[in-house]
């Protein structure tokens, strides 16, 4: 007895498109949730049942024979989703590579072609299951040869159970044989067919059982009781008549297809490994490779590769600049740095068919002769090299992927996390000045809402790579790091490690440059992304120039503070003196059990005490402002006044750290420490600027883009109001307020401009009325009639906002006029919430993201002109849209003028980029001096014109 596997395909993908999240995704933007259900649905029914056949049943896109009978069937359900239409032929193309038969049929639906199997696989003595997830299966069930397994959601769950006649009959009260009338009396609202009103399961099950059929029940009228019922049945008996046509499974479907020739084929491996690579379902390849057959056949489809390096140790100078001189032939050359740093050594790439990797031991690298040669290796000095560093077109690393031998004519390295090796290599004097392929960067490109870029996963999404396995301590011919004579031992782990990303990386170059060529991304790599590293890079490296005991003084002055708040927190509570003020229980105990103030909401252990609650609370007894100013006083205290200490080196700076693969919008951050958020709203806060001070002989220049956000959108939408706006050189709030409120320029306060401002930039970041009420505490309708005023006076914006929102859901992404990408899948999201949160996203990714390019590029060419006029002035921090460059006095005119020219050139937009300049010997200083700027451009581009990119050399 052959075993018959049914799966109503549709059914089962519909119900996984619903269950699992829209944001499963792949780099190139395919969403898969329901062809990752389904296969997961296909593997644990393979597994569990190990049938001799499957057969993938389908729906067709034309309408059926049930449409033709009745118009109204299935009218009300909603359109399916595009995503999910995509996914159904994915789905196709997974059965097609693993040779599993599908059927469809011209008029009819998956359970019609379903249950012809069925019939046809019961006649001929197998074992019939049907996966599915419609209950309208039910009534295919026989024993003792054909069951059902119904696989259903529940509370966010997959769930599956297998039916026999007797488990027909225990869920809905019939027999399967009585099932279509059942359904009938009861109706199916998915199908859009009404049944008897009143009449439930209990009572359909009962009348069946009670009068054998439909035409018993109606037959029997008289004799039912309950006058409603009778009058009901009687009304609606064609209507139940209609549904049991409509529901009444078709057993005879002509196929063109026997049963006997739906037999399981042979996988095509290598086609099901691109596939499955290209869907990035990884942990469905082992799972579906231990339904697939034997281990030789589980390792083909899993498709790992084991990635073990041939380590060659060096260990005399002589051998390692040799090795070095001959890495200026490889393209590209990989390599990889220790977690430990270069102090332990360094990792590169010299054969990669043979997975052949040099390790330099750190204690060479220490060597000068090294040290010179490794300078050589990585600013690319070779005839080759030195002509691919004036190539804007990067096109060596396309050249090296489309050549089998990955070779070319031109030099670049290949890396991960390159900012981090550079910042490295320049505590040493050695400066990246070679092209580059980092794939951390690239990876970020790709997917900029991802959580992390490890070179592991990164491995495992785009190659068939293992993750790197521990060396085992009996290893045989393996160099050890710790033996001088290199006998065969076990691998030092920091060199394997170091040995494996290497390979790791030069495995990566090929897949992930050609994902970035086809999204399109790869000038966005070659003009933004990778020349922004180096600067970012060295000011890192030099760090900023902090007053130390300035910071010291702030953070006693702050401790004080702290301590006399927290002082008469207890006073005025009046509780113990231990008081732990900085506990929320606590607190909560003294403020809504002593105090017996009204909570606002409660948490899992005691009502809330935060900083929204409190700000309520505020005025209804004096303690809740002594807790919020002791709660501003101890963050400043322990975050910046301790924080800033700590980061201070040796050379007496601080050196933070700047990330450039966090923000999804491109936006640069901070940390370690986090420079980007020193407060600026409080005196308090604002003292900690004053640390910040220019060395000897020179001064801090703040550069500061004006209104950039607003001069994007302005560029987006054209704007016309908008761009008269700045063009009329007023103050682009007050005009905004005159023209939000109807009144005069002259009549409008400090409050009326402060809302004008809150509502600009509130909208083109997707803020709603609830929002805006909440910041300007108002009412929602006052905050709707703000907003809608906004766009009667700015009309094209809200086109603009509408037509991005609309071209990212068509799309997948949102893009800014540069091509940086931003996948929102939420877009198409069943969520309110999430659909809307989507929205704001894409509203923010052109506006801000444009402002993040423009700020990069002026980072990048501004930093190159000072290199290339020799300046000793240099770039030192970066604050949102502020630059700040630690200037030498006798540079302070040049310097300021090469600001101005470069930042304001960036790119041309409608109106022109104005940048502000303040200087001082300390930041505080320097905000506090009078400005001055300029723009590049003129005004008189006309409203029409699109952007055109100017990249500077």
């Amino acid at each position: 007895m052959n075993k018959l596997l049914i799966i109503d395909s549709n059914s089962i993908a519909y119900r996984a498109f619903y269950a699992l999240p829209e944001s499963m995704i792949t780099a190139s933007g395919q969403t898969t949730n329901a062809v990752f259900g389904f296969i997961s649905t296909l593997i644990k029914l393979w597994r569990e049942h190990d049938p001799d056949q499957i057969v993938v049943a389908f729906d067709r896109a034309e309408p059926t024979f049930r449409h033709k009978i009745a118009a109204e069937y299935k009218a009300t359900r909603a359109a399916t989703p595009d995503s999910l239409h995509q996914q159904l032929n994915i789905i196709r193309d997974v059965l097609e590579v693993l040779a599993l038969p599908a059927v469809d049929a011209v008029g009819y639906e998956a359970d019609d072609v379903a249950a012809t199997l069925a019939t046809e696989g019961r006649n001929a003595g197998h074992e019939v299951i049907i996966a599915s997830g419609d209950q309208d299966i039910y009534q295919l069930v026989e024993d003792p040869l054909v069951k059902v397994l119904y696989c259903y959601t529940k509370q966010g769950k997959s769930h599956d159970t297998i039916y026999d006649e007797s488990g027909i009959k225990q869920r809905t009260g019939v027999l399967p044989a009585d099932y279509v009338a059942y359904a009938a009396l009861r109706g199916d609202n998915s199908d859009n067919l009404p049944g008897v009103p009143g009449v439930g399961e209990k009572t359909a099950s009962k009348l069946i059982n009670d009068h054998g059929n439909i035409d018993g029940v109606f037959a029997s009228l008289d004799t039912i009781r309950g006058p409603k019922l009778r009058e009901n049945l009687a009304a609606t008996e064609q209507r139940v008549r209609s549904n049991v046509k409509l529901m009444q499974l078709v057993r005879d479907v002509p196929l063109g297809v026997s049963l006997e020739n739906l037999q399981i084929g042979t996988c095509d491996i290598p086609a099901l490994n691109e596939l499955f690579n290209t869907l990035e379902f990884r942990s469905l390849k082992h799972r579906l490779a231990k339904v697939l057959g034997d281990d030789s056949h589980s390792v083909s489809i899993t498709g790992d590769r084991a990635l073990e390096p041939v380590i060659a140790v060096l260990d005399t100078v002589e051998k390692t600049e040799e090795t070095l001189t001959t890495c200026l032939d490889r393209r590209p050359l990989a390599l990889a740095v220790p977690a430990e740093g270069l102090d332990a050594g360094l990792a590169l790439v010299v054969d990669s068919a043979a997975y052949k990797v040099v390790f330099i031991p750190g204690r060479l690298l220490n060597d000068t002769k090294v040290a010179d040669s490794l300078a050589n290796l990585m600013a690319g000095h070779s005839p080759l090299a030195d002509q691919s560093l004036q190539n804007d077109n990067v096109d060596e690393i396309d050249n090296k992927v489309d050549s089998e031998q990955k070779t070319t004519e031109q030099y670049f390295l290949a890396l991960h996390d390159a900012k981090e090796v550079m910042r490295t290599l320049l505590d040493r004097d050695i400066d990246i000045r070679a092209r580059f392929f980092d794939t951390m960067l690239v990876a970020y490109l790709l997917n900029p809402s991802a959580r992390r870029y490890t070179l592991k996963d990164l491995a495992t999404r785009y190659t068939d790579l293992k993750a790197p396995s521990v060396p085992s301590t009996e290893g045989q011919g393996k160099l050890n790091l710790d033996d001088p004579t290199n006998k065969a031992a076990p691998i030092n782990d920091t060199a394997y490690d170091a040995a494996w990303s290497a390979l790791a990386v030069d495995q990566l170059v090929t897949p992930m440059w050609d994902e970035l060529k086809a999204q399109g991304l790869d000038d966005l790599y070659n003009k933004f992304e990778m020349p922004l590293v180096r600067v970012l890079a060295r000011m890192e490296h030099v760090g900023i120039n902090v007053d130390r005991g300035m910071l010291e003084r702030i953070r006693d002055k702050l401790t004080t503070e702290a301590e006399e708040l927290r002082e008469q927190i207890v006073a005025v509570a009046g509780t113990r003196k231990n008081l732990n003020v900085n506990s929320p229980k606590q607190l909560s105990e003294v403020l809504f059990g002593n105090l017996k103030l009204t909570p606002i909401k409660k948490n899992k252990t005691a009502f809330s005490t935060d900083a929204q609650t409190l700000e309520l609370l505020r005025g209804q007894h004096p303690i809740i402002s002594h807790i919020l100013e002791y709660r501003e006083v101890e963050k400043l205290r322990s975050t910046y006044g301790e924080g800033l200490i700590k980061a201070i080196k040796e050379d007496g700076r601080i050196h933070a750290t700047f990330n450039q693969t966090v923000a999804r919008t491109g936006r640069l951050s901070s940390d370690d420490p986090n420079l980007h958020n020193i407060p600026i709203r409080t005196q308090r806060g604002r003292e900690f600027r004053a640390a910040f001070k220019a060395p000897s002989n020179c001064l801090l220049l703040i550069a500061d883009y004006d209104q950039i956000e607003l001069r994007c959108i302005a560029h987006l939408s054209k704007d016309r109001r908008l761009i008269d706006a700045f063009e009329s050189a007023g103050d682009i709030h007050i005009t905004t307020a005159a023209w939000l409120f109807d009144i005069t320029p002259k009549e409008v306060d400090t409050q009326k401009r402060s809302i004008a401002k809150m509502v600009s930039y509130g909208l083109i970041y997707g803020m709603e009325a609830y929002g805006l009420s909440r910041r300007l505490n108002i009412s929602a309708n006052e905050a709707a009639k703000l907003i809608e005023d906004y766009f009667s006076a700015f009309p094209d914006i809200r086109t603009y906002l509408d037509r991005t929102i609309e071209e990212a859901r068509e799309r997948g992404y949102a893009e800014t006029l540069f091509g940086r990408r931003r996948r929102i899948p939420e877009l198409r999201s069943s969520n309110q919430h999430l659909r809307q949160a989507g929205e704001r996203q894409a509203t923010n990714t052109g506006v801000q993201g444009l402002a993040a390019d423009i700020f990069k590029m002026a980072l990048i060419n501004l930093d190159q002109a000072l290199e290339t006029r020799g300046l000793e002035s240099r770039i030192v921090l970066q604050v949102h849209d502020e630059i700040i460059l630690e200037v030498s006095v006798d540079e302070r005119e040049v310097v300021s003028q090469l600001v101005l020219d470069e930042m304001c050139g960036v790119c041309e937009l409608l109106l022109p980029l104005e940048v502000h300049l303040k200087i001082g010997e300390t930041w505080t200083d320097a905000k506090d001096s009078n400005s001055w700027s300029s723009s590049k451009f003129s005004n008189t581009i006309p409203a029409d014109h699109d952007i055109n990119r100017i990249y500077q050399a």
